[in-house]
Order: C-alpha cells, then sequence, then structure tokens
C-alpha cells in the first residue's frame, strides 16, 4: 500500500492527482493484486518451499527498482503520446506498477500453502495471513501518506520500501534454513 500511495506522487507532475489518475491507479493495482492472487496460489501448489516464498517476495521488493529509473523516461514518453490524464495514467500505471503489484499479491496465497499442512486449519491461516497483510498494509499506508512524505522524496521512500522487503524476504529465509 505504501507502493501504490507514492505512485500518485510518481504520476502528479505529469498528469496531477485528479480522480482520473487515481482511478487509474487503483484500477491497475486491484487487477495486478488479483492476478497475483490467481498466480501465487497456483504456483503454491508444485512443490512449495519458504525459499520459493523469499524469492517471490524478494522479486516484489526488486521490481521497485526500474520504476525508480524509468519513471521519468516513461512517463515524459507517454506525455509525448497523450496529455489526457485518463489514458495516460492508466498506460504508467500499467507500465510502473503492473508487474511489482502482481509479484506482491503471489506472497499471500503462497504464504497460506506454506502454513497450511491440514485442511480444517485452512481458514484460521488465510485469516490470519490476510489480518497481517491487511494489518502491515494499513501501517504502509500511514507511514507512507503521514510521515514519510513529508521526510523523504519519493525515490527515497522507493529505496526504503524496497530496503525492508528485501530485509524480510532474507530475513525469513535465513530463518527458514535455522529449522532445517
Amino acid at each position: 500500500m505504501g507502493f501504490e500511495m507514492l505512485s500518485g506522487r510518481i504520476l502528479a507532475p505529469t498528469f496531477g492527482s485528479s480522480i482520473y489518475v487515481w482511478g487509474a491507479i487503483i484500477t491497475v493495482f486491484m487487477l495486478a493484486l488479483s492476478l497475483g492472487y490467481l498466480l501465487g496460489g497456483r504456483f503454491s501448489m508444485k512443490h512449495p518451499s519458504m525459499g520459493k516464498l523469499c524469492a517471490i517476495h524478494a522479486a516484489a521488493g526488486a521490481m521497485l527498482l526500474p520504476v525508480l529509473v524509468f519513471e521519468i523516461p516513461v512517463l515524459d514518453g507517454i506525455f509525448a503520446i497523450t496529455q489526457d490524464p485518463r489514458l495516460g495514467s492508466l498506460i504508467a500505471s500499467v507500465i510502473l506498477f503492473f508487474a511489482p503489484a502482481v509479484l506482491s499479491g503471489m506472497v499471500t496465497p503462497y504464504a497460506v500453502r506454506l502454513l497450511v499442512e491440514d485442511a480444517h486449519a485452512a481458514g484460521f491461516y488465510a485469516g490470519l495471513q490476510y489480518f497481517f497483510s491487511t494489518f502491515f498494509s494499513a501501517a504502509g499506508t500511514l507511514l507512507t501518506s503521514f510521515w514519510f512524505v513529508l521526510l523523504f522524496d519519493v525515490d527515497q521512500i522507493l529505496l526504503l520500501l524496497f530496503g525492508i522487503t528485501e530485509a524480510v524476504a532474507l530475513t525469513a529465509f535465513l530463518l527458514s534454513r535455522k529449522r532445517v
């Protein structure tokens, strides 16, 4: 959610921050997350492992880096084609935000698959996973929109989100290796 909040700041200099821009951002994130949920669930069916979950999580974080590198050229290129905030923000959202959001969406269903050993407990673990996912999404939204934007520029916040995501993936991977 922190990334989604930043996406508005990324598009604003080029396409503004109108309801059209936010509609494009929210639509792209929702569609990407839905696809990620589907793919994560499907991917979890074949030889699930903590290592693969950590790799998905790390890849989701790594997908923030191209946004840092390509946001200006992508936005300038789209603006050269169309200045329409509806079409421009939709195209930009797909190019810049779709892939990281798909990978982020894959994490939760994959994690649920690793947690569930007994079908009777599946609902509990799914609820637990969605609780933590939603709770930390809310925390990321508040931190990003209330504090980080006051203290850092967008690129610094993206690097912070990248660092946190990679640290969580690496920590989970290392902890899973200690258990084996």
